[in-house]
């Protein structure tokens, strides 16, 4: 294989674009007649075939170097194995798919790219997706090309498996990260990144959080943890006392869980978001099968105003309007008859809170960007601003 050759595309591609250099120079070498072209597994290992290095022009071998670490760097194989059951079947399909993506943006960069590219215009598909938004739209392809497990996120025969030269995960997500911050940094020097670059950069540094998902994670979280806790009861004797004389046993008892919502209802905190925060919640409850007498709502301010069980956002009282204080609503909350094993609260997060935590847990919905950071103790999910 012409190594100069090829060591000095990727120079090529690491000087023209400097924010890709650390990502570039990760990439351990490794030469096979049996890779189509270029091909990377995800441990960071670049496969090469001579044959294809020896036709290429240097130019495009840069591109192609870019193409390569495009698929590591945007965690294809990650997201890849994602995908539902039916799409991961067809690796093909998923790796045109995700050279779609990367290809527009590269063309868009003015990149080279060698005879036989894929991209989204020869299947009449819109430029700048990802390569999930494609997948679905293409055909079923028996095409040569593959670039490797790195991309689509399946093992090939030509690829080395447990040998050397791994990258792990952990050191992976680093590079990702630090050629994040370099894209930055350009940009911030020069004014210019592809936009398919920029957004992958912001993606990284700034991730987007489905809150729902948050949501409901915590909720099912606490509210099994609530359901987990078996108790005694004497309402219900053993069955083990008929073997008994005189001696009446308890039974086990597994407590459905009673959630109690408490909700800020003070000046700063605008109805629509608060519609918007319950109905999120109510419909979490529904799905964990916590429902009717078992859900409170407390509205409150500086104070409690409004109390009631509700099987419905219907039938929420939303009263106040003054100061804010959380801990007023926790504290009624915790005294009631029925104590919650959670707690759930909507509110801007300007609000003093409880010193220490108690024996039921606590979920802070927080309904603003800026709001401030609950004790450590909380768990907090941030609804980002519409």
């Amino acid at each position: 294989m012409d190594r100069v050759k090829l060591l000095a595309a990727r120079y090529r591609a690491a000087t023209d674009r400097p924010y890709l250099a650390t990502a570039l120079y990760a990439l351990s070498i490794v030469p096979s007649e049996r890779v189509p072209t270029m091909g990377v597994d995800r441990h960071w290992r670049c496969y090469v075939s001579p044959a294809f290095v020896a036709a290429t022009p240097v130019p495009e071998l840069a591109a192609v170097w870019i193409h390569e670490v495009a698929h590591l760097l945007r965690d294809h194989h990650g997201r890849a194995d994602r995908l539902p059951a039916a799409d991961q079947r067809d690796r093909l399909r998923i790796n045109i798919a995700q050279d779609c993506e990367i290809n527009d943006d590269l063309l868009a960069d003015h990149l080279p790219l060698p005879p036989g590219r894929m991209e989204p215009g020869l299947f009449g598909l819109p430029t700048g997706g990802l390569f999930e938004e494609y997948v679905p739209h293409l055909p079923s392809q028996t095409h040569l090309l593959d670039c490797g497990s790195g991309a689509h996120g399946h093992a090939v025969p030509w690829e080395l498996g447990e040998g050397p030269a791994r990258l792990g995960p952990v050191e992976a997500d680093a590079l990702r990260r630090q050629t994040a911050e370099a894209m930055r940094a350009h940009r911030r020097a020069r004014g210019t990144l592809p936009e398919g670059w920029r957004r992958w950069a912001d993606q990284v540094l700034e991730p987007v959080v489905d809150w729902r998902r948050m949501l409901a994670g915590a909720v099912r979280e606490a509210v099994a943890w609530a359901g987990g806790a078996i108790d005694y009861t004497y309402r219900r004797p053993s069955r083990r006392t008929s073997a008994l004389r005189g001696v009446v046993l308890p039974s086990l008892r597994r407590p459905l869980p009673r959630v109690a919502i408490v909700i800020d209802t003070s000046g700063s905190m605008g109805e629509e978001e608060l519609a918007t925060a319950l109905t999120e919640v109510t419909g979490v409850l529904r799905e964990v099968g916590v429902r009717g007498n078992r859900v409170t709502v407390l509205a409150c301010d500086a104070d409690v105003h409004a109390v009631s069980r509700v099987t419905s956002v219907d039938q929420v009282t939303l009263a106040g309007g003054g100061g804010t204080d959380m801990r007023v609503g926790i504290t009624a909350a915790l005294a009631a008859p029925d104590r919650p094993h959670v707690i759930i609260t909507l509110t801007d997060g300007h609000t003093p809170w409880p010193a220490e935590p108690s024996s039921c847990r606590l979920i802070a919905v927080l309904i603003r960007p800026d709001s401030l950071e609950p004790p450590a103790w909380v768990e907090t999910v941030r609804i980002p601003a519409p």
